[in-house]
């Protein structure tokens, strides 16, 4: 039997590491201290979306309402503010440019090349999110002029580094597929075996054998069978199946 893995035994909370930096604050050695001395860029968060429709792998973009690169399309994100939290300032900017709530939200990666924003030096840390596509309906915030899904393989001349942050987030994305938790975002909530499989494909861009994915996705025990049936054309009605819920949680 393996040994549980460890860790610290005490591990603060935020409330705590917060109120110890206050307190360093008030130090009388704080007042000497020159924030200055070192150059200090600017901070922005941005978000990949993707959803299947169509048999197609889709990312939703938004089209820039002002300068620089106005009217270029661009993923939704934008600076962070003060007194704001990463994961708060994606989900915020996420809702202010698209009016996307309430999504899977996994960060990404760093983006820092000095000449990726003609404004100032700007540091991106990226997130990727997924969602159902019947469950989406963006609209544009203030920020975006108009808001589309495009298909990952067929994208127009992207703003900033944004197709270079687009791809980290494909092979991310297609890392983890065949973690339920992730896989379960992208589907309804009740489908048949050939949608998941379909879905499986577009996101892994190749064929998959029918037989072996229907194995390893049953022999894993992350969906059930609903006990329900769906006519899809003139064949068979097909059984209609759902992850279980103890396998979407991240």
């Amino acid at each position: 039997m393996e040994a549980p893995v460890r860790f610290p035994e005490r591990v603060r909370s935020y409330d705590q590491i917060c109120a110890e930096v206050e307190a360093e604050k008030r130090k009388s050695e704080a007042h000497g201290y020159d924030p200055g001395r070192f150059f200090r860029p600017s901070l922005t968060v941005d978000v990949v979306i993707f959803t299947v429709q169509a048999r197609d792998l889709r990312v939703l973009l938004v089209s820039r309402g002002g300068w620089p690169f106005l009217g270029r399309w661009a993923l939704p994100g934008g600076f962070v503010k003060e007194n704001e939290g990463l994961d708060e300032a994606a989900r915020r900017e996420l809702f202010e440019e698209t009016g996307v709530r309430d999504v899977y939200l996994e960060q990404l990666h760093t983006f820092g090349h000095p000449g990726r924003d003609p404004r100032t030096r700007v540091v991106t840390v990226a997130y990727y999110a997924l969602v159902a596509a019947e469950n989406l309906a963006p609209v544009p915030g203030s920020d975006a002029s108009s808001t589309d899904w495009w298909s990952v393989y067929q994208l127009p001349e992207l703003a900033f580094d944004h197709d270079l942050i687009l791809r980290r987030a494909l092979e991310r994305l297609r890392e983890r597929i065949w973690d339920s938790a992730v896989a379960s975002q992208l589907m309804p909530e009740k489908f048949t075996l050939t949608d998941l499989q379909s879905t499986y494909e577009v996101i892994l861009d190749r064929p998959l054998d029918k037989r072996n994915f229907r194995k390893k996705i049953l022999s894993r025990e992350v969906v059930e069978n609903t006990g329900e049936t769906w006519m899809e054309g003139r064949h068979r009605p097909a059984r209609l199946y759902r992850f279980r819920s103890e396998s979407c949680q991240p």
